[in-house]
């Protein structure tokens, strides 16, 4: 029971951490290319990476591994999901950028019944697919407008090739924390995705301002903390169980759509996320209802 609450609370935590990461990359990107936003994210997100180590008594110990192919595995669905994902960020508003990525976790489902072997009861299932019909409502007012520019279809295209890879990357980690741990995982990750980065240095890095690279420090400390909490989140409870805690992600992307580039959300689209938060909710305390219910038929 304390293991799943804290792998919940955990979650939560990466959630956070994640939507300002994606603000920071949604800032830089209106004056950096992608693979220059990838390098420095994933180079700066090892300082906090290696500090998680040493405060686990894990380093240099710790990046010893019998699973070096696993690493490989897990890190290049990391980086072809980082890419998309910040592509996705450079031509879409953030709330809209974060609504694509919401097809992971139903994705996650499936696929972490076949790899993993995992059984979601009813009410992940239930969660899951409300929390699929309001990123549906979120999506609803760009789909129902005429005259879609090139630059949205191509955040589309790129949002939903990251759900796909980013379930597929989900599912590694968690087959990695049978054997790794939390710190090792993200240590390779940060590496492999830094060399996806520095090559492609040679087609074009542009000049960073101090108040860029700010933007890009900022991308780097919270991407390593994020996927610290995540990757211990995924080490105490299932990934199905834990999928759906991150629609909460939306609330961020709203808020932060509104305090930053004044974006207000239509109608449909807080519809959307009240189903949301709905279906994170009823995650957390379904089972332990329908287990209560049980309990006292017996």
């Amino acid at each position: 029971m304390n293991s799943m609450l804290s792998g919940v609370g955990l979650r939560l935590a990466a959630t956070g951490l994640f939507a300002v990461m994606s603000l920071f990359v949604r800032l830089a990107s209106f004056e950096v290319p992608v693979g220059q936003i990838m390098f420095w994210r994933s180079w700066v997100a090892l300082i906090p990476i290696i500090l998680y180590l040493m405060w686990r008594r894990q380093f240099p110990r710790g990046l010893r591994t019998a699973r070096p192919l696993g690493h490989l595995k897990r890190s290049t669905f990391g980086l072809v999901s980082m890419f998309f994902s910040f592509l996705s960020l450079a031509y879409l508003p953030l709330a809209l950028a974060t609504a694509l990525g919401f097809l992971a976790p139903l994705l996650v489902l499936p696929v972490a019944m076949i790899v993993l072997r995992e059984r979601p009861g009813i009410a992940v299932f239930t969660a899951t697919f409300a929390g699929f019909a309001g990123v549906f409502l979120m999506l609803w007012p760009t789909f129902s407008t005429p005259g879609i520019d090139t630059g949205v279809l191509i955040g589309i295209a790129a949002g939903l090739a990251m759900a796909v890879t980013t379930a597929f990357a989900k599912v590694q980690i968690k087959a990695l924390t049978a054997t790794e741990s939390a710190g090792t995982i993200a240590f390779y990750f940060a590496i492999i995705c830094s060399l996806g980065g520095l090559s492609t240095l040679p087609f074009g890095w542009a000049d960073t301002s101090p108040q860029i690279l700010l933007w890009l420090i900022g991308a780097g400390l919270t991407g390593g903390l994020a996927h610290i909490c995540m990757t211990e989140a995924l080490a105490r409870a299932p990934a199905s169980t834990l999928a759906a805690f991150e629609y909460t992600a939306m609330i961020w992307a709203l808020l932060l759509d509104v305090m930053v580039f004044n974006l207000l959300p239509e109608p449909v689209s807080l519809a959307g996320a009240f189903l949301i938060v709905l279906a994170a909710a009823v995650v957390m305390f379904g089972d332990k209802l329908a287990d209560m219910v049980k309990a006292k038929r017996q």
